[in-house]
């Protein structure tokens, strides 16, 4: 679902096109980002409020067990997505709170550059993608 919204937010926000010379994470960038970052979590919340009125405007107890079993599934589908979209809110609101502080677009682990595109393709990013890559590495190791 993530990746659908972020295709959503590039109809309507055009990747930041720096100017050159211009310093990284400078308030332009930071209020592209922002806007950005706002209008993904408004329309992440309409989805999340859509679902509610839809799942109570729904609601009937079908007499077929397969029905009843179908609808089942369908809902605990839809609760499976709106939970990761609110877990992407929850990344929303803190990278807000970075671009607030200073940290946005910095590695959380190293503290270099995240780089702008990497940003654009992924707003709430926190790890560069050296630190990406390892992390993704270990993740795989231990999975073993």
């Amino acid at each position: 679902m993530e990746l659908g919204q972020l295709e959503l937010q590039h109809k309507t926000f055009p990747p930041y096109a720096p100017k050159k010379g211009e310093q990284y994470m400078n308030p332009r960038q930071r209020a592209h980002f922002r806007k950005m970052l706002e209008a993904l979590k408004e329309e992440l919340s309409q989805d999340i409020d859509r679902t509610v009125q839809t799942m109570q405007h729904e609601a009937t107890i079908f007499a077929d067990p397969n029905d009843r079993a179908s609808q089942e599934s369908d809902i605990a589908q839809e609760l499976r997505n709106r939970d990761r979209e609110r877990k992407l809110i929850k990344k929303i609101d803190e990278a807000i709170t970075h671009i607030d502080s200073g940290d946005y677009g910095y590695c959380n682990n190293c503290g270099v550059e995240i780089g702008l595109k990497r940003i654009e393709v992924r707003p709430t990013a926190t790890l560069c993608i050296d630190c990406k890559t390892l992390d993704e590495l270990r993740e795989r190791q231990l999975a073993r």
